[in-house]
């Protein structure tokens, strides 16, 4: 496991490490998808009917680029959950940057959202305390919640909080 519920005030935070910054997405990706479904469907998922689809999303180049564009793809696959019905199961993400827009585009293997149970409910994917950062090689990145291991370099880092 490459991603660790956090503690906060009043939300469900998280944090996810991963060697590369594609990897990272899609760590962070099942990290939620882990919050939200109940132990017992997390074992019986594996026994249902996989489908496989392309997600995208993209953002117009910005400020906090990565981070952004992590908010919007997450929020796309609780919207594919919410309205398709699409659970979210697998994920391999690409990055890709054009001179106006950051893009993500994924490989997504999903199983019927009515086949899973969801102990908890995000309401929304939120910017605070949200960040995306790379950690050197030789270098460490800290963790400030005994929960949650330190990561070590080379590697990327996510931090985000879920509004439940």
């Amino acid at each position: 496991m490459s991603a660790w519920p956090r503690p906060t005030t009043a939300d469900i935070g998280l944090r996810a490490f991963a060697p590369s910054m594609i990897r990272l997405f899609d760590e962070v990706t099942i990290g939620m998808q882990n919050i939200l479904i109940s132990d017992e469907s997390a074992v019986t998922s594996d026994g249902l009917i996989r489908h496989t689809a392309q997600w995208n999303v993209s953002i117009p180049l910005g400020n906090q680029d990565y981070e952004m564009l992590l908010v919007h793809w997450l929020e796309e696959v609780l919207y594919r959950a919410e309205v398709h019905r699409q659970w979210c199961v697998a994920c391999n993400i690409m990055i890709r940057s054009t001179e106006e827009q950051l893009q993500a585009h994924a490989s997504v293997s999903w199983v019927n959202a009515d086949d899973v149970l969801q102990e908890v409910e995000i309401k929304a994917v939120t910017t605070h305390e949200l960040q995306v950062f790379e950690v050197e090689a030789g270098k460490t990145a800290v963790s400030k919640w005994e929960e949650v291991p330190d990561f070590a370099g080379p590697g990327w880092v996510a931090d985000v909080v879920f509004d439940i």
